[in-house]
């Protein structure tokens, strides 16, 4: 995995991300789609990425296993969103705010 271009504050900005010379995204002015991958190349983000950061709606996994899908705001969970287990069986649905669970939500076991 590498990315090849520009960065602004240590964010990635303006460039293309690969996988074995394939190109996966590109960022223009610190926004797009992007996925961010763990040391070991698994996938580890997939969404909207804006000023150089999670900004929008995405997911995130875990040992290749969907952990958590929703909305983001300057890299943390606001909004919207849903927890799995590693079983990939819903854990919780509800409201977050700067990344913790807040508001409104049911957990299930």
């Amino acid at each position: 995995m590498s990315f090849e271009g520009e960065y602004l504050n240590g964010k990635k900005w303006n460039g293309k991300g690969y996988i074995n010379d394939k190109k996966i995204y590109d960022i223009k002015d610190g926004k797009g789609y992007i996925k961010l991958y763990d040391c070991f190349e698994r996938l580890s983000y997939e969404g909207q990425y804006s000023k150089g950061q999670k900004n929008g709606k995405g997911k995130e996994y875990l040992d290749y296993k969907l952990e958590y899908e929703g909305e983001y705001i300057d890299r943390k969970k606001n909004g919207k969103g849903k927890e799995y287990f590693s079983n990939g069986n819903l854990c919780f649905e509800g409201t977050y705010l700067n990344g913790e669970r807040n508001g409104k939500g049911k957990l299930y076991d």
